[in-house]
C-alpha cells in the first residue's frame, strides 16, 4: 500500500488556487525509478516527489513524463507537510543540491539557484490581459513562461507556464523552478500571480541564489 498526501501549492492570500502535488513520505514503497515514472503518470499532477531519506532531506521528483533535478513546487510542498507533521525540515536534497528551507507564518520558502532549473522560455507579453488571452497550450515546442508586469513598481507579475514536453499537464498551475528564472533574469524579488488563482513570491540573495516562496494547503476530495 502506497501511502499518498496530496496538497495545493503556492495557494493564493485566499486559499484558492495552488498546483495540486503528490507526496510519497515513505520513498521505499516505490524503490524503483519505473514505478515511480508510473506512479507519477497515473497520477497526473504537474509533480510527484518521493522522500527517500528524511534525516537528509533526500528527496525525487517526477512530472507525468520526466525526472527532474529540481522543482519548487515540491519543495516547497514536502517542506510545509513536514512541518505541519511537527519535523520541520532545514534542508532538502533533490539531485542538483542542498535547498535551504525557511518559514514565516503561513508562508515556506526553498532557496536554490537559476542554473539548476531545466532549460525553458520565458517571454514577455504587452500586458497581463495579453498573457490570459493565450491558448493552452499555445503553438510551439518547448517548456515557456508567459509573463507581463501587472504593476512594474509593485513587483507583481502576470504569468502563465506551459511544459509542452508531450503529456497531460498542458498548463502547469504554479511553477517555482520558472519563478526563480524569471526573478534570476529580472534581478528583483517579484509577487507571481499564476494560473488560475496561485501566487509565488520571490527574493534575490546576495550570493546570487534565489528563495521561492507560498502558501500550502491540503487539498480536500
Amino acid at each position: 500500500m502506497i501511502e499518498l498526501d496530496v496538497l495545493r501549492v503556492f495557494c493564493g492570500p485566499n486559499g484558492g488556487g495552488g498546483n495540486p502535488l503528490g507526496v510519497v513520505r515513505d520513498g521505499a514503497a516505490v524503490p524503483d525509478a519505473a514505478g515511480r515514472a508510473a506512479l507519477a503518470s497515473e497520477l497526473g499532477f504537474s509533480e510527484t516527489v518521493f522522500l527517500d531519506d528524511e534525516a537528509r532531506g533526500t528527496v525525487d521528483i517526477h512530472t507525468p513524463s520526466s525526472r527532474l533535478p529540481f522543482a519548487g513546487h515540491p519543495l516547497v510542498g514536502l517542506a510545509w507537510l513536514l512541518r505541519s507533521l511537527g519535523r520541520p525540515p532545514r534542508t532538502l536534497r533533490p539531485p542538483a543540491g542542498a535547498v535551504e528551507v525557511d518559514f514565516e507564518r503561513d508562508l515556506t520558502w526553498v532557496r536554490g539557484r537559476a542554473a539548476w532549473v531545466p532549460a525553458r522560455t520565458t517571454r514577455r507579453h504587452a500586458s497581463a490581459a495579453e498573457v490570459d488571452a493565450l491558448p493552452a497550450p499555445p503553438p510551439g515546442e518547448g517548456w515557456l513562461y508567459a509573463w507581463a508586469w501587472q504593476d512594474e513598481t509593485a513587483g507583481v507579475v502576470r504569468a502563465r507556464a506551459f511544459p509542452r514536453r508531450g503529456d497531460a499537464i498542458a498548463e502547469d498551475e504554479a511553477t517555482g523552478a520558472a519563478a526563480m528564472l524569471l526573478t534570476h533574469e529580472l534581478g528583483r524579488p517579484l509577487d507571481i500571480r499564476q494560473g488560475a488563482g496561485s501566487q509565488i513570491l520571490t527574493r534575490v540573495h546576495p550570493d546570487g541564489s534565489i528563495a521561492v516562496g507560498g502558501r500550502v494547503r491540503r487539498r480536500t476530495p
